[in-house]
């Protein structure tokens, strides 16, 4: 499946330059409700839940991705208000997961034998996919990582581009400043073709879209 992945223009270079993208934590999402999108009005339930979210961010990443690169939202929010930098990637299906957008929280089913939360793998796995639906715009696909903690670089995790991630496309924002060519020559070398455009605001609709003229007058 084709997805991408906004980031700001000189993320992005070292995105392109050293072959690998962030893996994100989930405490640094800016979705406060990420793994408590479940109603924990219960004070034991609430403590449980914080406590589950603290070890998974030890343990598990994830990279976000869309389905589609033109929302005037999404470029203003994670590409740095239009100036940054569309990466699409190939990614098998099997290793990307659709966020379920809920209008809302998950209710918790409780073991009457023992009074604690159902916390089945089926639970867990939605909880791990469960945004509000205000998120829809999105249209988030998620890909989840196993941390190595021994690979850490500065308290951060990457993850790099490889069969199971594949670079095929980068797609300048409106605003972005950097020569067409100069990141042409970047991805010039990798084995699998990759096609870089550059985009502009559509005219007839609330949307980004490919600036052809801009695209092929500087294209070799």
């Amino acid at each position: 499946m084709r997805v991408y992945y906004l980031t700001g223009a000189q993320f992005a270079l070292s995105n392109l330059a050293l072959r690998r993208i962030k893996i994100a934590r989930f405490s640094d999402l800016n979705d406060p409700f990420e793994l408590l999108g479940v109603d924990i009005g219960n004070r034991e339930h609430r403590t449980a839940f914080r406590e589950t979210k603290d070890q998974l961010n030890e343990s598990k990443g994830l990279i976000c991705f869309s389905r589609s690169w033109g929302s005037t939202l999404m470029w203003g929010h994670y590409a740095e208000k239009h100036t940054g930098i569309c990466l699409g990637f190939d990614v098998q299906n099997k290793f990307l997961e659709p966020v379920i957008y809920s209008k809302g929280l998950l209710k918790i089913s409780i073991d009457q034998n023992t009074g604690e939360p159902k916390l089945t793998e089926q639970f867990m796995k939605r909880l791990l996919l469960t945004k509000f639906y205000d998120w829809k715009y999105e249209n988030e696909m998620r890909l989840f990582v196993d941390l190595d903690h021994k690979t850490v670089e500065s308290g951060k995790y990457f993850y790099p581009f490889s069969d199971n991630l594949e670079l095929r496309e980068v797609i300048l924002g409106p605003r972005c400043e950097l020569p067409i060519e100069g990141v042409r020559n970047i991805v010039a070398d990798l084995e699998q073709p990759v096609t870089v455009i550059k985009s502009r605001i559509a005219f007839t609709r609330f949307e980004v879209i490919e600036n052809r003229s801009a695209s092929v007058l500087n294209s070799h």
